[in-house]
């Protein structure tokens, strides 16, 4: 099902006289506070591949110790080298997985749109995304499918942010506008005070 056209941006709206009020402003500066924990358990399959290519080390080493004759421990050390290699390589891959997903957990957390996520309590979410982008970046294609996805319902890119109906917001902009109204206020004559002639914030109406 398509999601439909983004929401114009309020810059964008007809209505002038309140133009952002439909729209979330999030904070430039991104959210605020410690990483939360992270919800899931390390990559099942890997950790799957990982036990059962112990296994089979293992398994090979029996049979290299009962074999008889010089061809067939030959043939044996081979295939124990090679699973050898294969936990090694599957050993690092979690590895590097497991830091990867940290990082980018903690990454995300900072960003504008985690205060959408922690009042929807999208934590499980999000580290769902987690898990399919590290594997996207490992080259897993079907992975990088499912981390475009994702990404779109948790508002990662400008147009996704649109349809959640949120923005962040500009900090020069609202700089600008807060000088702007302490230099009205400065420019505005003081009332009486004191023992001030009152007369003097009269004026006469014609």
């Amino acid at each position: 099902m398509s999601p439909g056209p983004a929401p114009k941006h309020p810059s964008t709206r007809a209505r002038r006289n309140n133009p952002r009020s439909d729209f979330r402003s999030l904070p430039a500066k991104g959210r605020a506070g410690k990483v939360p924990p992270w919800p899931l358990r390390p990559d099942v399959l890997k950790t799957a591949e990982l036990e059962l290519a112990r296994d089979r080390v293992a398994a090979l080493q029996v049979e290299l110790e009962e074999a008889e004759d010089g061809r067939t421990k030959g043939r044996l050390r081979r295939s124990l080298d090679k699973q050898e290699m294969t936990v090694a390589t599957i050993t690092l891959q979690l590895e590097q997985a497991t830091d990867a997903e940290v990082s980018l957990w903690a990454d995300l957390w900072a960003t504008p749109q985690a205060v959408i996520w922690e009042e929807a309590h999208a934590h499980r979410e999000v580290a769902q995304y987690v898990r399919w982008k590290v594997r996207a970046e490992q080259g897993d294609l079907d992975a990088a499918k499912e981390a475009r996805m994702l990404s779109d319902r948790l508002g990662l890119n400008p147009l996704a942010l649109l349809r959640l109906r949120a923005e962040v917001e500009n900090v020069d902009a609202a700089q600008a506008k807060g000088q702007e109204r302490r230099q009205r206020a400065a420019a505005k004559p003081a009332g009486p005070k004191g023992g001030d002639d009152p007369r003097g914030g009269l004026y006469s109406v014609s």
